[in-house]
């Protein structure tokens, strides 16, 4: 399936597969964040845009495109602007970007990686036919709190999502008795769950040794055969080939 970036300018955005890491995680005690897959798995989905050039924002807490203040570093010119006032940062990705017929881009900041004073916005755009670039808006969240992006930071994630995918879904709730082996699966994972818990209270216990249960990370179920054989331990997007 092709994925297309148009630049719309000389120099083309600077974009990169999203990584598995982030700062915050690395500082947790023995990086423990990184044992929750599905976190992992979400930080690496997609492709970012990272900002050219750094610079300083703060928002005065009025509506008006002037209550943001815009400080680029020095020689350089801000990649964000004050476009539609109430407090949004606006920046323009210069490019247009091609998806297979379906198919949009669901485009937001990045996965986990949260910012003080402010936040991203996130839009779905419909890639596969439209001949508009979008931009990328964050909402200031605080007013005196000056914000910061430095350059090669971030400030856009992007991803393809089928356009029709959502309407065709048949949402159910249903009762899990109706569903035995996943039932006793769902029993065996949280008794031996509650078991692991107490062990871990024990000094010198296997629990104590393992630190944390593995079964979800490595795909496994709760009897320890596999679960699917296509279960992503690491994703990592490929990245963009220059073709000009």
């Amino acid at each position: 399936m092709k994925l297309i970036c148009y630049p719309t300018q000389a120099e083309a955005p600077e974009l990169r597969p999203a990584p598995a890491t982030r700062a915050w995680m690395d500082a947790t005690p023995q990086s423990y964040a990184y044992r929750c897959l599905p976190l992992n798995i979400a930080n690496a989905h997609g492709w970012e845009v990272l900002c050219p050039s750094g610079f300083s924002a703060l928002w005065d807490g009025g509506g008006l495109t002037s209550s943001i203040t815009i400080i680029p570093d020095p020689g350089t010119t801000a990649p964000a602007l004050s476009h539609f006032g109430a407090g949004i940062l606006t920046f323009h990705v210069h490019a247009l970007f091609r998806t297979e017929p379906g198919w949009s881009l669901m485009v937001q900041g990045p996965f986990n990686a949260p910012k003080d004073a402010i936040a991203p916005l996130a839009g779905v755009i419909e890639t596969d036919w439209s001949p508009y670039t979008f931009t990328m808006n964050w909402k200031f969240t605080g007013p005196g709190r000056p914000v910061r992006f430095e350059k090669g930071e971030p400030f856009c994630c992007f991803y393809p999502v089928q356009r029709q995918l959502l309407r065709e879904m048949e949402p159910e709730i249903r009762s899990l008795s109706e569903e035995p082996e996943l039932a006793q699966r769902y029993n065996e994972w949280t008794q031996g769950r509650q078991r692991f818990n107490e062990d871990l209270q024990k000094p010198g216990s296997p629990a104590q040794a393992e630190k944390w249960q593995k079964s979800y990370y490595l795909g496994q179920l709760p009897d320890g055969n596999a679960g699917d054989p296509e279960h992503l331990i690491k994703l990592r997007a490929p990245a963009f080939r220059d073709k000009r």
